[in-house]
């Protein structure tokens, strides 16, 4: 039973009657219990815009029609407010039929319709670092959360994989490395190589030129330098596969920059050809200065491209390919004018079809001085965080259970851990920067991921206790609201949906992260006013049905967010 809709269809109709195509009818939950458990705002709007006295008009629209079953009254207050309060069985059967439905009443928004999500976007031949997570985390949770919403998503990690660095790696992967390390290669070499050759440049023009040589013959089609770059990447991919593995992160596609090379020089030239890109000290551009933007180089003087017109050509293929309804970038903030004149010049010359260009950037993650032990230069690479992570919280697992055997413990280190990084993020708004601690990420009160894992935990300890005792299935059971603690509880519950569905609009994944601190409260408000299994039977059964449909919404919930939900904690 969808109370909301059913609430709103009331009202719309009402409205309908009193004011013919007015529009009227949106609801929100009440933020005080005592003005009933919905608000509707829209009389006082549609009153000023008619020219009528808002209180009248909200009286006229209460009693235009019959109140319907789900309602137990629908009142008028102040100077045009209309509050419902819905019956006590309407909510449980709501609250029932969410907890029955294998989506939790998230609305199928997306169905029919295909987005593209660019994010993470590593550089080949160096480790994943700290700059990768909140990209890799944000934009993996937008990415449940679509799919939850209907879409058929492709996740696409953009790799930088081909460029001027490449010419610099292969002379420092030739020059500076040894025939065994060369013959057991790993990313970190790769780095390494890459630096000292970078540093000699800098020095030695004849070295420069050197590795100007060697990109040149990789843009050529040399086979043994493009037998090389290729197991720079199959290196890096085993380096970044086994990172995403531990984050619990998939892509659909693995496109770098070198698979949109073909498709540049032919993107300039439809620049030209549209009057949009002309001549400037020998590079081609667009200028975007007279609507407030910079200059965008689409081929530099030496006849090479830019991040502009790979992006440029990126969208090209992607709506010829798959006419997306919509195509999202995460990145750092500092990217926003690069978006901001990309995105124009798609709308310039028409290159996005019908897809909506949105660009989610976040603030940066900054660490307390000595957070970390090891650091690699003044960079903390992604795994040295992970790692870090599930040694604190393998710390506490030993504490607290130290007679539990080793390869559980290790694997509930690795989740709170991992859980804890993600939350600490997601529970942000993604353009807020973040002053990321461990006391604050790992504490198991308070607003973090151990503390709603250890919420779920606790949930699935009293469903087996009562299954156990009872011998019977919480969600068999029949549910019934009886006091103010269950009432804010299941009136919360069935906001899931529309949590989800802002979250996934909005591209925030914070909203969800919200919505499921705040249902962890009301549950542990309920728990510790209502007995359950102590409660007398009738009693006992319908509150172990809300804890039920509480557990399925925040183990849902947090897989949306990408956070390991352990069954013990």
């Amino acid at each position: 039973m969808d109370c909301e809709g059913l609430a709103k269809a009331w009202l719309s109709a009402a409205f309908e009657q009193v004011a013919p195509g007015c529009g009227g009818g949106k609801v929100v939950p009440s933020k005080d219990a005592r003005f009933g458990d919905w608000q509707c705002n829209d009389a006082m709007g549609i009153a000023k815009r008619a020219g009528r006295n808002p209180r009248e008009l909200a009286q006229a629209v209460v009693g235009a029609l019959p109140l319907p079953e789900i309602l137990e009254k629908a009142e008028v207050a102040g100077p045009g407010f209309i509050n419902l309060t819905l019956s006590a069985q309407a909510l449980a059967k709501g609250v029932e039929a969410l907890a029955d439905d294998a989506a939790l009443g998230v609305p199928q928004v997306g169905a029919g319709e295909r987005v593209v999500i660019d994010y993470s976007s590593p550089n080949v031949a160096k480790p994943m670092h700290i700059g990768h997570i909140r990209s890799t985390v944000i934009g993996n949770a937008i990415d449940r959360i679509l799919r939850a919403l209907g879409y058929a998503v492709i996740a696409d990690n953009h790799l930088g994989d081909w460029g001027t660095q490449f010419g610099i790696l292969i002379l420092g992967y030739r020059e500076f490395l040894t025939d065994e390390e060369r013959a057991d290669l790993t990313v970190e070499l790769l780095e390494r190589a890459y630096v000292r050759s970078y540093a000699r440049t800098k020095e030695d023009p004849a070295w420069l030129d050197r590795c100007r040589e060697e990109l040149v013959r990789l843009q050529a089609g040399d086979e043994a330098n493009l037998a090389t770059w290729r197991r720079f990447i199959e290196i890096s991919m085993g380096e970044f596969n086994r990172i995403y593995g531990r984050l619990g992160v998939t892509f659909d596609l693995w496109r770098g920059e070198s698979f949109y090379q073909p498709m540049l020089a032919p993107m300039v030239e439809t620049l030209k050809e549209k009057g949009l890109a002309t001549q400037s000290e020998g590079a081609w551009i667009v200028d975007l200065r007279d609507e407030g933007l910079e200059v965008a180089i689409v081929r530099k003087r030496d006849g090479g491209f830019n991040y502009t017109t790979t992006d440029l050509a990126t969208v090209r293929s992607r709506v010829e390919e798959f006419d997306p309804a919509r195509i999202i970038y995460v990145t750092d903030e500092r990217q926003q004018l690069h978006f901001r004149q990309f995105f124009r010049i798609c709308e310039k010359i028409g290159l996005c079809g019908k897809a909506r260009l949105q660009h989610v950037w976040f603030g940066l993650m900054r660490l307390p001085d000595a957070t970390f032990s090891t650091r690699q230069g003044n960079v903390i690479k992604l795994e040295t965080l992970l790692d870090e992570a599930a040694a604190r919280a393998r710390a506490i697992v030993d504490e607290s259970h130290p007679d539990w055997p080793e390869r559980e413990r290790a694997a509930l280190a690795e989740a709170i851990g991992i859980g804890a990084i993600k939350y600490a993020d997601l529970s942000h708004d993604p353009a807020t920067m973040i002053v990321f601690t461990w006391d604050k990420a790992l504490a198991l009160d308070g607003n973090s991921g151990p503390y709603l894992q250890y919420a779920n935990a606790r949930m699935n300890s009293l469903l087996a206790k009562y299954r156990e005792a009872v011998g019977k299935e919480p969600a068999a059971q029949t549910l019934a609201i009886a006091s103010p603690a269950e009432k804010a509880l299941a009136l919360h519950l069935l906001q899931y949906p529309n949590a989800v569905a802002r979250a996934g609009e909005l591209c925030k994944p914070s909203i969800l992260a919200d919505y499921l601190y705040q249902l962890s409260q009301l549950y542990s408000s309920f728990y510790q006013g209502s007995p359950v299994l102590k409660a007398e039977p009738a009693t006992r059964d319908a509150r172990i049905r809300l804890c039920d449909a509480t557990s399925k919404v925040l183990r849902g919930g947090l897989a949306l967010l990408g956070i390991p939900t352990p069954e013990r904690l």
